[in-house]
C-alpha cells in the first residue's frame, strides 16, 4: 500500500487512520484488539488517540484510550508496525489542561506509560491555547523530540491565522514545526477547512489527518431522522447536527452509491481519500464490518462525475 508522508517529517501513513476515541468506550477490549489486529493486517499504520480519551464516559478518568492501546501493543509486539499520534491539551481531570511547558511535560510521560512505549510518532496540541506564549509550547515540543521522546508535532483545531503564526515562529526561531493539521472535514463540513486552512497546508507542506470524516456516523446513512439518533452515543450528540443540512449531501451519496454498488461509507471515504491535500482520513469502527466497509472505502475510485455530482451538492457546507 502506497504511504503519504505527513509533512516534511519521516514519518509515513497509509490513506487511512484509525480514530481510538471509542476504545475502551463504544467498543470493548476485545473487540478493540480485534479491530486493531485487521487494521494492521489489512496494511494500516496510523492509530490516533488523546490523553482525554474517554473521560466523557461516567466512571472513567481519560486515558482509557491510551492504556488499552498500550496493552494491545504489549500484547502483539506490532510497535514497530503501527505510527501513534496522540494528543495533549484537552482536560483531563479538573484543571488539568493546556499548552504550558510543565503540563506538556508531565502529560507525554503520563502518556508514554500508558501506551507502553518509549516515543510517540505524531504528538499533537489537541487545541490552541493563546494563553500561553507559542514559542514556550515549541520550545517544550523540541525538548522532547531532543529526549528521542516525540518524533514530530502536529496541531489540531487550530485557525489559518494561529496555524500560520506558528510556523512562522518555528521558522524564525528554529523551533519544531507543526508537520500534520487535525482539522473536522467531510462531504458535510467543507468550509472551514477548505477556504484559509487548505490553501495553508497546500503550501507549507503540512499533512492532513481530518476527523469526522463519517460525520460521527451520519454519513454512513445511519442518522436520516430524529428517532435515528437512539441507534448509539453518538447520535444523539454529534451526528444531530447534520441531519437539516445534510439531506442533500445524503441524496447525492445515494446516487453515487447505487451507480457504484458501493456502501455510503464507502463514498466518504473515498471522496475525502481522493482530496489532494489529505494525508490520511481518521475514521472510528466499532465493529469488523464497520472497518471492512472504510478500508473498502479507502480502496474504492470515484469516477470523475460521481466526484463532480458530491462536489456540487455539498459545496456551500
Amino acid at each position: 500500500m502506497k504511504k503519504r508522508k505527513l509533512g516534511r517529517s519521516s514519518i509515513e501513513v497509509a490513506p487511512f487512520g484509525f480514530g481510538g476515541n471509542v476504545f475502551g468506550w463504544t467498543a470493548n477490549e476485545k473487540t478493540s484488539f480485534d479491530l486493531l489486529d485487521r487494521f494492521v493486517e489489512a496494511g494500516f499504520n496510523l492509530i490516533d488517540t488523546a490523553d482525554m480519551y474517554s473521560n466523557w464516559v461516567p466512571g472513567h478518568q481519560g486515558g482509557e484510550s491510551e492504556a488499552l492501546i498500550g496493552r494491545w501493543l504489549k500484547k502483539t509486539g506490532k510497535r514497530t508496525q503501527v505510527v501513534i499520534a496522540t494528543k495533549v491539551g484537552m482536560e483531563v481531570t479538573f484543571g488539568k489542561k493546556g499548552l504550558s511547558r510543565i503540563h506538556i511535560e508531565e502529560s507525554i510521560d503520563a502518556s508514554l506509560r500508558r501506551l507502553q512505549t518509549d516515543h510517540v510518532d505524531l504528538y499533537q496540541s489537541h487545541c490552541d491555547d493563546p494563553s500561553v506564549p507559542m514559542e514556550e509550547t515549541l520550545e517544550a515540543y523540541g525538548k522532547l523530540i531532543r529526549a528521542g521522546k516525540v518524533r514530530a508535532i502536529g496541531a489540531s483545531n487550530f485557525t489559518a491565522d494561529r496555524l500560520a503564526k506558528a510556523l512562522e515562529l518555528s521558522s524564525q526561531a528554529g523551533l519544531p514545526r507543526y508537520e500534520a493539521l487535525q482539522p473536522r472535514y467531510n462531504l458535510c463540513d467543507r468550509k472551514g477547512f477548505e477556504a484559509e486552512l487548505q490553501p495553508l497546508c497546500v503550501k507549507e507542506q503540512i499533512g492532513v489527518i481530518p476527523f469526522y470524516s463519517l460525520g460521527a456516523g451520519f454519513l454512513t446513512g445511519k442518522y436520516r431522522s430524529k428517532k435515528d439518533f437512539r441507534k448509539s452515543p453518538r447520535g444523539q450528540g454529534t451526528a444531530g447536527k447534520y441531519l437539516e443540512k445534510g439531506k442533500g449531501v445524503l441524496a447525492a451519496m445515494d446516487a453515487v452509491a447505487e451507480k457504484h454498488s458501493v456502501s455510503l461509507t464507502q463514498v466518504a471515504i473515498a471522496w475525502l481519500s481522493s482530496r489532494a491535500s489529505i494525508s490520511a482520513p481518521l475514521a472510528s469502527a466499532t465493529s469488523l464490518v464497520q472497518l471492512e466497509e472504510i478500508i473498502a472505502g479507502v480502496q474504492f475510485e470515484l469516477d470523475a462525475e460521481s466526484s463532480k455530482e458530491l462536489d456540487r451538492a455539498s459545496a456551500r457546507l
